[in-house]
């Protein structure tokens, strides 16, 4: 859950994630309960800091963005046969409208439309990088 004053929008948001997501958390829970990806023991303020430059270099990803991850989950969702109204879910879009607001999506749905993107069989993966 990231609570409204951490959420761009300025709303509690909860973040369904796969079960490979979810073991990386868990894992550096056990490093530290408090910070998910603590710096020296403290909360990261950005995501776009020195440390995602430096490994986004090492990687050779010259003009990769923060926000292309986003792009890639999306795009990954879709071509696994997610439909669009769950994508957004699961992208944290703000519904607007009054049948998505009252048939608000299931918790358990989305996992398992999350976990959909696991399987990698038969597809490639091509990064959209802005600029480049």
């Amino acid at each position: 859950m990231i609570p409204p004053e951490a959420f761009k929008t300025k709303r509690p948001h909860v973040v369904i994630l796969n079960d490979a997501a979810w073991s990386i958390v868990e894992a550096q829970r056990r490093l530290n309960p408090i910070w998910g990806f603590p710096f020296h023991g403290r909360r990261i303020n950005t995501m776009n800091n020195n440390g995602w430059q430096r490994a986004r270099r090492e990687a050779g990803l010259r003009s990769f963005r923060v926000h292309d991850l986003r792009h890639t989950f999306a795009c990954r969702l879709r071509a696994a046969g997610v439909s669009a109204e769950d994508r957004e879910a699961l992208l944290g879009h703000a519904n607007h409208s009054m049948a998505g607001h009252y048939a608000s999506a299931d918790v358990g749905r989305l996992l398992k439309q999350a976990n959909l993107i696991l399987d990698r069989s038969g597809t490639r993966t091509v990064l959209r990088v802005a600029n480049g």
